[in-house]
């Protein structure tokens, strides 16, 4: 089986935030334009705050609250509220693929099951899930802070000791990079006026 090897996207587009609430404002916009059977690629280090935005995303969506990271669980599956602000919308699915080797690993979850009904939020999904859709968005986060010295340091950069999963909401700005794939991206959603610029 060969590999699915994405073509380069249609669109590019880079976005700032400088607080945690900009990082969820902008996943409340995007969720404005997303439908069922859409698919999203998450990537960006611990922390970077992708949970952050996944819950924006839902807000935006309407979809019942509590949204955190699947880490422990894989997938959660956030059921669309029929007296939020999109009723009848579709459901959110929030999956994390960290753990997960490969797409055969990702096809034991049977994702397939709900993509049709759901908005599809993959973390850590790349290179793993690129073959359950034609489409997709690829949304990488990256932390502003530190970056510089993750590269030239010469081996992994201290975290500053302990591994603390609910750092998500610290206000640092972050570089949101956003990717469209396949024919439901022609072009970039017009997400409204975020402090976006490229």
């Amino acid at each position: 089986m060969t590999a699915v090897e994405a073509a380069a996207p249609n669109w590019e587009k880079t976005f700032t935030a400088t607080t945690a609430e900009q990082t969820s404002a902008l996943g409340a916009r995007l969720a404005g334009v997303l439908e069922a059977g859409d698919l999203l690629v998450l990537s960006g280090e611990l922390g970077a705050g992708k949970t952050t935005f996944t819950q924006g995303l839902g807000e935006g969506l309407g979809v019942r609250a509590g949204i955190i990271s699947p880490t422990f669980v894989l997938v959660r599956i956030h059921p669309n509220l029929p007296d939020g602000p999109r009723p009848g919308g579709p459901d959110l699915v929030h999956v994390d693929a960290y753990r997960l080797g490969s797409a055969a690993e990702i096809d034991d979850i049977d994702l397939e099951n709900t993509m049709d009904s759901s908005v599809t939020v993959v973390e850590w999904g790349h290179e793993r899930v690129e073959h359950l859709s034609e489409s997709r968005l690829e949304i990488d986060l990256h932390r502003a802070i530190g970056l510089g010295g993750l590269e030239s340091g010469g081996g992994a950069a201290e975290p500053g000791g302990t591994l603390d999963f609910d750092d998500e909401d610290t206000d640092e700005p972050r570089s949101i990079v956003m990717r469209g794939y396949g024919p439901r991206w022609p072009a970039a959603p017009e997400l409204g006026a975020a402090e976006g610029h490229h």
